[in-house]
């Protein structure tokens, strides 16, 4: 069978068969779940997705491979959630290059009467990643609110 299609702005012909298919660019994007997590979100400092309120522990390790965090969360109640977000990076053993997190993003999930419940971030926001470390740390001002978190990396 014969086929007609444009590559670079010329248009070709070409036989097509099962032995010689038509060229096709692996357009593909690979994502891995790093994280899901349930945890009660409350005033407390310095808290993670994890649970874990010691500063030096990271909630995502060996993430430099990929190019881009996906935070999706759900929170059981519209309630407005803070989060910071850390990074850093690590030599080939795993630690640390520097003492300290660089802080890449801030905000809040605020109150929201559209969509209440469901959150999304990218991580981060704007260009690539390629951090080795993340620290993500969440908050609320009064009160407490249940978040399940699923955290995917995009290479």
């Amino acid at each position: 069978m014969t086929i007609e299609y444009s590559r670079d702005d010329q248009r070709t012909k070409e036989t097509v068969s099962p032995s010689t298919p038509l060229p096709v660019r692996d357009t593909r994007r690979f994502v891995d779940t790093l994280l899901v997590s349930p945890i009660v979100v409350d005033s407390t400092a310095n808290r993670d997705l994890l649970n874990n309120s010691s500063t030096e522990q990271p909630t995502l390790d060996r993430c430099g491979q990929y190019r881009k965090l996906v935070w999706f969360a759900h929170r059981a109640s519209n309630t407005a959630i803070n989060y910071t977000i850390r990074a850093r990076a690590t030599d080939l053993a795993g630690t640390p290059l520097g003492s300290g997190w660089q802080t890449i993003l801030s905000g809040t999930f605020a109150a929201d009467p559209v969509n209440p419940n469901w959150v999304r971030l990218d991580i981060p926001s704007a260009g690539d990643g390629y951090y080795d470390q993340y620290r993500i740390e969440v908050s609320v001002a009064d009160g407490t609110v249940a978040l399940m978190s699923k955290i995917v990396g995009v290479r």
